[in-house]
């Protein structure tokens, strides 16, 4: 059978240096995607969920992963910034689409950046009283400088960092197995077929959805990775199944070890199960909360403005804006519209409103993508580059579970 050529074919630009092997790629991707969503959000999935609330993170898992997969395939076969909006326009070959497509990514990456800037805020005002627009303007520009300092050394800061968060999650495993914490039954025992139950459950997935957003940032430094048609489908199956496992495990042990009701009531949610599980001042934990929260800006913030860099190259943004430093080798341009963006928007909304909407917009995204990769491959589209392949019923179930978990937010009491 003939493949059919895209008209408007993608190559990668030659802008950025190639400098993240799959170690600093598991961590990045691993980094933004623990970040703020389990330190913040699993309160008010155990509000919804109870004590199923393990099994709404395997659901938001499990959505994730047919998704992870089209991604690896669309990634590989156009290894460039912005992809989504690289994917619409090989898939479609519609400039708009394109366009449209790429600014609701990078509408994304800033409201997800802002949201979490206001959970950092939120640690760090429990440590000292300052005002909540003072510290998420400096929260924004410090992290906003190092992004903009290098990819290198931004992904090496975020992979440190990553360590602090995931050994904080650590912690509180260990400290509930030597504790006695009988988590198994919220782990093992599945949910009863009760309508009320699973309606709690599916809509806590869809709140859980927040705490997995950022492997598919991956997709968007992949012009910066080391052989890439490797390392980003590794990169992002590693940090799907390392998040997936500490979820789970987590909100297991935290609504087993504090009543769900407590869990929901209150602002910071992990401290209360560290608190239980290791007896010691949640002061501690409060420290790494604040580091996991820094890290996601970060990531996120370097993230988006790779999009801003790859709509630039593409045509979609005016060339300017992805203009590449000599000295830093980043998109300086892009990066300090980030800044703006994401502060703008720290000082304008509330977090649950922030991540509400960066889920449903998220979701709605890898609905889009689900789909350019079953277009692409009902057309035969070449690629211009060698790529992984997945079987065509991983982007069909993709799309299926993206819209059922959309149409659960408008249809949960």
């Amino acid at each position: 059978m003939d493949a059919v050529v895209p008209q408007d074919p993608i190559v990668p630009p030659t802008g950025l240096r190639r400098r993240l092997g799959l170690p600093l790629l598991v961590l990045y991707g691993t980094g933004v995607t623990v970040g703020a969503g389990i330190y913040v959000l699993i309160g008010a999935v155990a509000g919804h969920a109870g004590v199923h609330s393990s099994w709404a993170f395997a659901l938001a898992a499990t959505v994730m992963a047919f998704t992870a997969a089209s991604y690896a395939e669309l990634a590989t076969r156009y290894p460039v910034s912005a992809g989504e909006a690289a994917y619409v326009r090989a898939a479609f070959e519609s400039r708009l689409l394109s366009t449209a497509v790429g600014s609701l990514r990078l509408a994304t990456g800033v409201i997800a950046a802002a949201a979490v800037t206001l959970g950092g805020a939120g640690y760090i005002r429990q440590l000292i009283d300052l005002p909540v627009p003072f510290v998420a303007v400096v929260i924004v520009g410090a992290l906003g400088v190092v992004a903009a300092w290098g990819i290198l050394e931004s992904v090496m800061l975020a992979g440190l960092l990553t360590l602090i968060e995931t050994g904080g999650l650590l912690w509180i495993i260990v400290s509930a197995v030597h504790s006695g914490v009988s988590f198994g039954p919220a782990l093992l025992v599945p949910p009863p077929l009760d309508v009320g139950v699973l309606s709690g459950i599916t809509f806590a997935g869809l709140l859980a959805f927040f705490a997995f957003v950022g492997f598919e940032d991956l997709a968007n430094v992949v012009e910066e990775a080391k052989s890439p048609q490797r390392n980003i489908p590794w990169a992002m199956a590693l940090t799907l199944l390392i998040t997936s496992l500490l979820y789970v495990l987590i909100a297991a042990i935290a609504v087993s070890a504090v009543p769900p009701a407590v869990l929901a009531a209150s602002p910071a949610p992990l401290s209360l199960v560290f608190n239980a599980v290791a007896h010691i001042s949640p002061a501690t934990f409060n420290m790494i909360a604040i580091v996991s929260t820094m890290n996601t800006v970060l990531a996120q913030m370097t993230m988006t403005a790779r999009v801003v860099y790859g709509m630039a190259e593409q045509g979609d943004l005016p060339r300017i804006a992805g203009r590449v430093d000599r000295r830093t080798e980043t998109p300086l341009i892009a990066t300090g519209l980030v800044m703006l963006a994401v502060a703008a928007l720290a000082l304008s909304f509330p977090l649950e409103r922030l991540a509400e909407g960066t889920s449903l917009v998220t979701l709605t995204i890898f609905a889009v993508v689900n789909l350019c990769l079953l277009r692409i491959r009902a057309r035969n589209v070449a690629s211009p580059t060698g790529h992984v392949r997945v079987p065509l019923w991983i982007p069909a179930i993709g799309l299926v579970t993206c819209m059922l978990m959309i149409i659960s937010a408008f249809v949960a009491p």
